[in-house]
């Protein structure tokens, strides 16, 4: 088998091992979610990690920019 055949069959086996594994994760009642969201705080933690994600990608964007601005320069 040639090395691109490896790493197709390897990607394949790691990806239905992931799959197994969160089929195998319990699906009961999570109380802290079931809290949070009859307070309505659920909403706080969705704002505060959808701020978080959004400041990652300014900030990967940004240093994105500064690369390619030196890359032409150089």
């Amino acid at each position: 088998m040639t090395s691109t055949n490896m790493k197709k069959i390897f990607f394949l086996a790691a990806m239905l091992l992931c799959f197994i594994t969160v089929n195998a994760q319990d699906t009961g009642n999570v109380e802290m979610a079931d809290v949070l969201r009859s307070s309505g705080k659920i909403y706080v933690v969705i704002t505060t990690i959808a701020i978080v994600f959004i400041g990652l990608a300014v900030a990967l964007f940004a240093i994105d920019r500064r690369l390619r601005k030196l890359e032409k320069e150089n």
